[in-house]
Formats: structure tokens, sequence, C-alpha cells
């Protein structure tokens, strides 16, 4: 059988990848640039037997699709930079409380309304540090559709595998591009399903005691087992508690369980890294601007390559740091005041070769803008 290749928009792509993932339960409430995605789900969904529901506003939307997840369903939601500062509260308690959930933020110029219908990658910093306490989290993206279907299928499996929100932070420019998608077909990419407790009913159930490899199987709520919900610091019964080692052991136990398994989170793309002098480092639609000047230099025999990066949180600074070890300077591009540059810098033991081609305008980066960048760089002899 052929696979089909459809010419569509990337909020379109990021819809049907998650069906492939197993998505049967939406909730949502529109809002520019990603209000494309609650259509094709509200079209899409009650075809298969699923659920979709339109909010009130954005908090709901993800207290709703958390609910849904205790009871056994794969869930997203999607939103854009001021519906994701709404989502902030209810996030934290998806991390404490370890809920499979799927968050796609559509990025557009902010702070505030900003600008509704440009593109921006602002909410780098949001997705990690937006709402409060020590936490980790996942954070994916991608630059073609190609990709986005696979970052979305990886997001629900991360979210499955980790028991965590993860955060898939597209943008404008990607999500409201058309260009093909070559679907693929099913078993073709990984799923991995709900791991459920094999504990049986009327016998002791501890929603939040992990399995020796780091898992914790989950148990439907409202189905065999009855336990308790809170986004107050818990025992491994889902009980409140203040004992200082519990405590710890949970605080260690949300961030390790995401931190130390970094580098099996970590996905990105590389191009002519071999014997590259100058590394350019990007993510999301930059990453396309990236790859046509370090394609069309290389025609020109200058040694560029590009370090694309698909999974932003955990921050892969092992492998930033290995690729850019022999690079005489880095160039870090991105449509923000500079957010994962300084991430960059922190990673790379020279801090001083690194620089920062932006553009924060709502305009689309261009080749344009980043050659001028590496003219300032190469005038200040490096």
């Amino acid at each position: 059988m052929r696979q089909r290749t459809e010419f569509i928009q990337g909020n379109e792509t990021c819809v049907r990848a998650a069906l492939y993932a197993g998505l049967d339960f939406f909730a949502g409430y529109p809002i520019t640039p990603s209000s494309e995605i609650t259509e094709h789900m509200a079209a899409h969904l009650p075809r298969i037997g699923g659920s979709f529901l339109q909010m009130e506003d954005e908090i709901s939307s993800l207290c709703s699709i958390i609910g849904a997840s205790l009871t056994g369903h794969k869930v997203m939601t999607a939103t854009s930079g001021p519906g994701f500062s709404l989502m902030q509260e209810a996030l934290g308690f998806a991390v404490m409380t370890e809920i499979p959930c799927v968050i796609a933020d559509v990025q557009r110029g902010g702070p505030s309304t900003g600008l509704p219908t440009h593109g921006s990658q602002g909410d780098v910093y949001q997705a990690r540090w937006g709402t409060q306490g020590d936490h980790a989290i996942i954070s994916l993206t991608a630059s073609n559709h190609q990709d986005l279907f696979a970052m979305t299928v990886e997001a629900f499996n991360m979210a499955e595998t980790f028991r965590t929100p993860v955060v898939l932070l597209l943008d404008e420019i990607t999500g409201h591009m058309r260009e093909p998608l070559t679907l693929p077909r099913e078993g073709e990419i990984p799923v991995i399903e709900r791991l459920r407790t094999s504990v049986p009913e009327g016998v002791d159930y501890h929603p939040y005691l992990p399995r020796e490899d780091g898992r914790l199987p989950m148990s439907d709520f409202g189905g065999k087992h009855r336990y308790n919900v809170t986004g107050l610091y818990h025992d491994m019964w889902g009980f409140p508690t203040t004992d200082p080692k519990v405590i710890h052991g949970l605080i260690h136990h949300l961030m390790d369980k995401i931190e130390n398994h970094a580098h099996e989170i970590t996905r990105y793309r590389e191009y002519y890294l071999d014997d590259a002098h100058t590394v350019l480092i990007s993510y999301g639609c930059s990453a396309r601007t990236a790859l046509h000047v370090v394609t069309s230099r290389r025609r020109r025999g200058e040694k560029l390559g590009l370090l694309e990066i698909q999974s932003l949180w955990p921050f892969p600074a092992e492998l930033v740091r290995a690729k850019c070890e022999h690079a005489h300077y880095i160039l870090v591009v991105e449509m923000n005041m500079g957010q994962v540059v300084h991430e960059v810098k922190k990673a790379v033991q020279d801090p001083e070769r690194v620089y920062l081609a932006n553009r924060v305008d709502g305009e689309f980066i261009t080749p344009t803008d980043v050659r001028n960048i590496m003219r300032l760089v190469h005038g200040r002899g490096v």
C-alpha cells in the first residue's frame, strides 16, 4: 500500500500526529495562532469515538485534560503564549501529580496580547520556568511538517513513559505554513501505551510508588482502586505530608525521572558538523533559515554546520558541548531576545565564542539577517 502525501498546514499536521499517537480526548479554547488545532480536533475526534470539549478558558482546558488523563485517556490541549500563561498553575499541578498530557503552544509575539498573527519563539523560558517551584519539564519542537509529526508522537510517548506533562513548543510560522507531509503507516512510528498497574482490585495500590525502572504504573481513576490526588506534597498513597524525608524524596523523584534521562529524551538533527569551523544552533522555524545559510555557504566552500535542537528541555547541554568542541565560533539563530543562547553559553567551554542572530519584530528571520550578523562577527576578528 502506497503512503499518502498531503499538502497541509502545520497545525493540522499536529492533529494528525496526535490521533496517530492514540489521542482520544481534547479540550481547548481557541486562540490565534493555534486555533486550527482546536478546529481540526472538533472535526476529527468524534469520527473515531473520541471526545472534544471547547472550554470557557485556558485554565479549564488544561484542568479538563488532567481529569481525563487520570481516567485513562490520552489527552492534549493547544494554546498560544497568553493562554499558556493562564495554564501555569494547572501545569504545576500536572507536574506534581504526575499526569501524562500534552500541551501544544503555538508561539506568537509577546508579552501580553503582543502580535497575535505573527511568529515568535519567546515562550522557551516560559515552558521551562512558567510554573512555580523546583520541577523538570520536557519540551519538544520541530522546523518542518515531517519532523513535527514525529515530535508530536514523541510528545505523547514521553508523557506516558515519564508520566509527566510535555510541552510541544511550536510557532506561528511552522503552525500556519503549508508543505507536503507523508503520512506514516500504522506502526511505522512506535506508539507507547499507558502503563497500568497489575495490582488486583481490593489490594492496596500505591499510585506514587515507582518501580525499579522508575516508571509509575497507573490505575484509571474511578476504576478498580481508590486513591488520593493532590497538588500538595504527598506520600506514596497520594496523601498530603509535611515529612521532610518524604518531601525530599518526592522533589528529587520529580526532577530525576526527567533530568537523569536527558540523553534518552534528546532529539536533534545535524548538518555538516564534522568539519565545521562555524556552528549554527537553531530550532523551530528559525532552523529553516539557518539550514539555508549553511547549505548556500557550503557551496561556496565555507565550513559551516548546523545543530538543530528538537528537544529544548531538558536542555541538551552535553550534546551542544560535544558538537561545538572544535568550532571557531557559534551562532545561535532564534526569534527572541536570546533565550537558548544563554543555555548554549552555559554549555560550551568558551562562552565568548557564542553570538546571537535574532529578530523580534514579528517578521520571519531571513538568511540576510543571519549573514549580516555573521559579517559583524567576522569584523570583530573572530
